[in-house]
């Protein structure tokens, strides 16, 4: 996401994304989900380029680096955001279980039923983290 000529007033060329998903924020979510009874885990987040879903055997490869989900987006979004300086926190529903992790073939419907299932509680937990930031913090 920041291929091309860097514009400063934005931020600087290579920003540091040690704590790009903010640990305050992650906190903060987690506190809210306890109380809003939204199940909520925390986890290394790979993203990959698509649209596509991966092979078992890039699923195989992405879990020996560490990835416990593999999607196509939030890491673009939260690295521009980052380099501009937005304060980051990122929730993503998991929709289905990789290829290779269940004998059911992949499907976008899957995804879709999945996401319609649990949308009224994701944005009951968005909408109350939200309601919990600091003043000014929420724009």
């Amino acid at each position: 996401p920041l291929i091309g000529p860097n514009d400063e007033t934005f931020g600087a060329r290579f920003p540091d994304m040690s704590d790009a998903y903010r640990s305050d924020l992650r906190k903060l979510a987690k506190a809210v989900a306890r109380r809003v009874r939204v199940p909520l885990k925390e986890g290394v987040y790979i993203g990959v380029t698509g649209p596509s879903y991966e092979t078992p055997a890039e699923i195989r490869m992405l879990k020996v680096m560490g990835a416990d989900l593999v999607g196509m987006s939030t890491v673009p979004e939260v690295i521009a955001c980052h380099h501009m300086g937005a304060r980051c926190l990122g929730i993503s529903c998991v929709t289905n279980l990789a290829a290779g992790i269940s004998p059911q073939k992949l499907s976008h419907g899957e995804v879709q039923n999945t996401a319609n299932r649990i949308r009224e509680d994701f944005r009951r937990l968005i909408e109350k983290i939200i309601a919990e930031l600091p003043p000014g913090e929420a724009a």
